[in-house]
């Protein structure tokens, strides 16, 4: 089980992959007040609970997990969602488009610009349409450093995410992430995929032109 963290000013990432499709799952906590956010709790509920355990560490104050946040509905993303709910009683976030085929009742639904204000950090959501309906990228900006955008299945190093060969639905998604992501943020800006190893948008940008050419 793979594990990356990353020690911000202000607050803490963590992440776990899980299950043989290499589902990452990513925590923020935040140092000062102890809040924290969980990504993508998207199977093995141990091993979730373990980074849970780990985050707990990376704060002066009592953990509280504030909200599990679904970057989109995909079964592989949510296997593990139902019995953290149940288990923490924390609350949820989805966008909008995708919140009721969770196997929760989301309680927030998320639409694109929305802002979650937590003890210590905000979180903003981008809707990302193509992959599913209702995909979210939420974004934390350090006030000291780059950008972290958890990016769901919409972008990966090398492209966008699978749009079922479907033109409209590709061509959507790459200009929402044309947009929204590389036209709102710098090059610094980490992306932590739904799948695999994070990258950057300078590492990336580059290659639209030829993404947008070859079709996926």
């Amino acid at each position: 089980m793979d594990s990356l963290r990353y020690d911000l000013p202000a607050l803490t990432i963590r992440s776990i992959s899980v299950s043989g499709m290499d589902n990452n799952v990513y925590l923020l906590t935040a140092k000062e007040s102890g809040a924290q956010v969980l990504i993508d709790a998207a199977d093995d509920l141990p091993a979730i609970r373990q980074l849970l355990a780990d985050g707990a560490a990376d704060t002066s104050a009592a953990p509280r997990l504030a909200l599990v946040a679904t970057t989109h509905q995909h079964w592989d993303h949510v296997r593990a969602l139902k019995e953290l709910v149940e288990a923490t009683g924390a609350r949820t976030a989805a966008g909008a488009d995708d919140a009721d085929a969770l196997p929760v009742p989301v309680d927030v639904r998320l639409s694109h610009g929305d802002v979650g204000n937590f003890d210590g950090f905000d979180i903003t959501a981008v809707h990302l349409r193509g992959h599913t309906p209702g995909s979210i990228a939420f974004v934390y900006q350090d006030p000291e450093g780059p950008a972290h955008i958890f990016s769901g299945d919409s972008l990966f190093p090398g492209g966008v995410g699978n749009t079922d060969k479907d033109p409209e639905r590709f061509n959507r998604l790459l200009s929402d992430v044309a947009e929204r992501l590389f036209g709102a943020y710098p090059d610094t800006a980490v992306v932590h995929p739904g799948h695999g190893k994070p990258t950057t948008l300078g590492a990336e940008r580059p290659h639209l032109d030829e993404w947008r050419a070859r079709g996926w």
